[in-house]
């Protein structure tokens, strides 16, 4: 049935067809099972056997619509029909001309549509270069059949013999590997020498990739052995892969991270090294190791924020409620740190200044830098150093083994995902170093401002801008950090807590927080002042809260306990049953020296946990001037002795001494608690009064405590630590201090509260000292050498850097 009994003025069915295209003089087979589809069929086969065939846009829509259907089919002829047992129907069409739908009539029980139709032209008028054009079609289409096995003789011969160019053009089409796409743009190309180029370049194309397939089949070959079918299967894969960039496996994963680096502003150097690992990932075998090495690289590089910042907007009156709330006291410090803050908003910069904030343990160091982040809301990072010897911890692995990593300041930037993180190095004193490098070092680079926007980590091997980083570190000992680092770094001294400011805490932080980890809300646990201060005093010896902390965890949890027990509902805790709860009292505060004694003198020591009293005693023992040194003195302490002692011989007249005691005397210095090393030189002029007093029988006022340098013409030098050693002296009932005249600045760091209760005596020589504490001699005077209870591990006598330290 030809295409002219067709008729012209009338609707057609339409039968949407999925993954299929039929051109113009096609005759295909091909099963119908959609219902829609199926009612099409039939009305074709009820009126003339005529319907339009159009192909949907995506194979995969069941239910097509309109809108899922190209523009453009073929009219065709039903030629058979049958149907199959599975209750599907088989038809056998043949395509006759272009259709462009114009109308859809109806959609839906089928698509009925009315059609622009498209005759076939006639091939007795085709100019030269149309003759030129079909001419060249055919001896690409003879080349293509040559190398494809997939056309047979009889077809190639069929389509040779078409005469007119529009149908050789749709012959070809039909016998080309194309996609639904490529082909229906050949179908819409109502114009022949339009269609025909089309042809012309799929069939160069097609011919490219057929020439390159026989092409690595050859090469293939030539590589297997005759009797090893998986090794040639193994090695066509791999010459394929080569040859046409499909990873089929791998592919995936590469295209996977191309797009994330195309979503991420990375710096040109960091894109072009990202580009060529992904390369080089793309060409290594998937089963070796160095894989995923590569992999595990670029993931890293495409993780780091090389370009992402947090919007930190400074507020000055947030930042200072958040330090409020979080910490009690500590106004120096926070001060300093609102200052800080004033700066960077006024330069509009992320970061300044290397912040170390230097202080005992428990004080609060860690906290404060997070409220720091918090004010300023941005990430906070944290990493540890103590115990950190090794430099590839700071700068990272050299790639050269599987399990290499970077640094762990390239790991926090990681963490924080921005580049302007509140990053915190604690415990920065606490490095060391050995064969493997010095940390301390590699961190030069990390805390320089004028450096750290280039710094280099091993493993990424490319600079990263750390300027933005709000860097800011603690430590206990300022002096265990090394000199280049520790002048990199802006310093902050945090001192310990009062026994006041003590008290506030644990009533505004500490206990609340208790209550709330042992359920204990509302009555359930009640304590008073009076009970929190018998702790501070009998039961923590520390300059910060953090013993303090547990012992309270520690009443908590037993009144958990009864209240669990049913026992009792509310527990009521005070001074008289708190060795109930916490034992006897582990320290004996509040005591002092309870009479005038002779060669007894009170001194005043700077620990890691803050201020102490130091009892130094002297006695005289009949002999030939030897002089012993006990108590585990430092060389420091030792040559503050000697200098003590020949200052008191220096003045032998003015103490009426003989001039030849030394030579009948032995002089024992005798510092309690043996076992705890102690050093530093601020115990001079105690020792020296401590000689006085034992030589001359005159007894030394109990209710004064001194600290100061001694130089062999007696003068009295400054010492460090006169914050703590106050609070020490205060704390034991002594009311008569005496330092330097070189601490009176220092005067004003010591709490308002402890300076309204102290005498400060001010002296620059030693004779001041012997006649403010020495009383008249009496001969009867007590001697007895009574040790001080309670001293503190790891005392030394002065503040760190006041001389040399054991």
């Amino acid at each position: 049935m030809s295409s002219e009994r067709a008729p012209l003025e009338r609707t057609y069915p339409l039968l949407p067809l999925r993954g299929l295209l039929v051109f113009p003089g096609m005759v295909i087979h091909f099963d119908v099972g959609r219902d829609k589809s199926v009612r099409a069929l039939e009305k074709a086969m009820v009126q003339d056997h005529y319907l339009v065939l159009a192909s949907q846009q995506d194979g995969q829509v069941d239910d097509p619509r309109q809108e899922d259907l190209f523009g453009v089919g073929v009219l065709a002829e039903v030629k058979q029909m049958m149907k199959l047992p599975n209750g599907t129907l088989r038809v056998l069409v043949e395509g006759l001309e272009r259709s462009k739908i114009q109308n859809y009539v109806r959609d839906d029980e089928y698509f009925e549509v009315q059609i622009q139709r498209f005759f076939i032209s006639d091939s007795a008028d085709m100019d030269p270069e149309l003759r030129a054009v079909t001419r060249t079609v055919l001896q690409q289409f003879e080349q293509y059949a040559k190398l494809s096995k997939k056309i047979d003789q009889e077809t190639y011969g069929t389509v040779v013999d078409i005469e007119d160019p529009g149908r050789l053009a749709d012959a070809i089409a039909a016998q080309l590997p194309l996609k639904i796409k490529e082909k229906q743009e050949i179908l819409e190309s109502f114009n022949v020498s339009e269609r025909l180029d089309r042809v012309l370049s799929s069939l160069a194309d097609e011919r490219e990739v057929l020439e390159l397939e026989k092409e690595i089949h050859q090469r293939v070959r030539k590589q297997m052995e005759k009797t090893q079918k998986e090794y040639y299967l193994r090695e066509q894969m791999k010459a394929i892969q080569r040859e046409l960039g499909d990873k089929e496996g791998r592919q995936g994963e590469i295209d996977e991270l191309r797009d994330k680096m195309a979503n991420l502003q990375l710096p040109e150097l960091v894109a072009m090294r990202v580009d060529k690992e992904i390369n080089r990932l793309e060409r290594i075998p998937i089963s070796s190791a160095e894989g995923t090495v590569a992999r595990t690289f670029i993931d890293w590089l495409l993780d780091l924020p090389w370009t992402a910042k947090s919007v930190s907007i400074i507020d000055l009156g947030r930042a200072q409620r958040v330090l409020d709330a979080h910490h009690y006291g500590l106004e120096k410090v926070k001060d300093r740190i609102i200052d800080y803050l004033a700066v960077q908003k006024l330069t509009q910069r992320s970061a300044g200044p290397i912040i170390c904030l230097v202080g005992p343990p428990g004080v609060g160091k860690t906290s404060l830098v997070k409220s720091v982040a918090e004010a300023l809301k941005r990430p906070f990072v944290r990493i540890s150093l103590g115990g950190v010897r090794d430099e590839a911890e700071i700068r990272g692995h050299r790639r050269t083994y599987i399990g290499a990593l970077p640094g762990r300041i390239i790991q926090g930037m990681k963490e924080a995902g921005v580049r302007n993180p509140v990053f915190l190095m604690d415990e920065i004193d606490k490095m060391a170093n050995d064969f493997r490098g010095d940390p301390a070092s590699a961190l030069l680079e990390v805390l320089d401002p004028e450096q750290n926007f280039t710094f280099v980590d091993h493993y990424i091997d490319l600079p990263f801008d750390l300027s933005d980083v709000m860097f800011v570190t603690t430590a206990n000992d300022l002096y265990q950090i090394p000199g280049p680092l520790r002048d990199r770094m802006e310093i902050i001294q945090l001192s310990g807590y009062t026994e006041l400011e003590k008290l506030e805490i644990a009533e505004q932080h500490l206990l609340p927080k208790q209550k709330i980890a042992h359920a204990l809300k509302g009555e359930r646990l009640k304590l008073n002042e009076d009970v929190i201060l018998e702790i501070i005093r009998g039961y923590s010896r520390e300059a910060g809260v953090r013993q303090l902390d547990r012992l309270l965890a520690t009443v908590a949890r037993k009144t958990a306990r009864q209240v669990a027990e049913g026992k009792k509902k509310r527990v009521q805790i005070t001074v008289q049953n708190l060795p109930d709860y916490l034992g006897p009292a582990q320290f004996n505060y509040g005591a002092k020296e309870e009479y005038d004694e002779v060669g007894v003198v009170t001194g005043l020591a700077w620990t890691p946990a803050g201020g102490d009293t130091l009892t130094i005693e002297v006695a005289a023992l009949s002999g030939k001037g030897k002089v012993v040194l006990t108590g585990q003195l430092g060389d420091v302490m030792k040559e503050s002795a000697q200098t003590a002692l020949s200052f008191v011989r220096s003045r032998s007249r003015e103490l009426l001494l003989d001039n030849d005691f030394i030579d009948k005397t032995d002089i024992h210095v005798h510092v309690p608690e043996g076992a705890i090393p102690k050093d530093g030189p601020s115990a001079g002029i105690t020792m020296a009064t401590a000689i006085a007093s034992c030589l001359t029988r005159r007894p030394v006022r109990h209710d004064v405590a001194m600290t100061g340098e001694i130089t062999l013409r007696g003068r009295v030098l400054p010492i460090g630590g006169l914050k703590e050693k106050s609070l020490a002296a205060h704390r034991v009932g002594i009311r008569s201090l005496i330092v330097p005249e070189g601490n009176r600045k220092d005067v004003l760091e010591i709490p308002k509260s402890v300076r309204d209760e102290l005498e400060i005596v001010f002296v620059r020589q030693m004779d001041d000292v012997l006649k403010r504490v020495l009383l008249p001699a009496v001969s009867d005077a007590p001697s007895s050498l009574e040790v001080y209870p309670g001293f503190t591990q790891g005392i030394h006598e002065d503040y760190p850097g006041q001389g040399a330290r054991q």
